[in-house]
């Protein structure tokens, strides 16, 4: 199951430097993994945002929601799914 999932980050200011620092690292590698895993497909940055935009693919609802829910920056994070389908005019498909 194929999901584009937009992530907007927006850490607190007054967090301690190195909680944010061991976090975003933590995040990194956390996603890493999944993408040499193959479920976390591609990351795009979204310009001028702290926001990403990733295509995952997952084998169900609840395996896009644990691998969303373990992300370290998940608590500030705002986070929109959505389900893809093929396109009927997609040559590739």
């Amino acid at each position: 199951m194929l999901y584009a999932v937009k992530m907007h980050v927006a850490i607190p200011h007054d967090l301690d430097p190195a909680e944010r620092d061991a976090t975003i690292a933590r995040e990194k590698a956390y996603s890493q993994d999944l993408q040499r895993g193959g479920e976390w497909r591609h990351i795009w940055r979204c310009a001028g945002q702290y926001s990403n935009i990733s295509i995952f693919d997952v084998e169900s609802n609840e395996r896009l929601h644990e691998i969303l829910w373990g992300l370290p920056l998940f608590a500030y994070m705002t986070v929109e799914v959505t389900p893809l389908a093929t396109h009927p005019s997609d040559i590739h498909a």
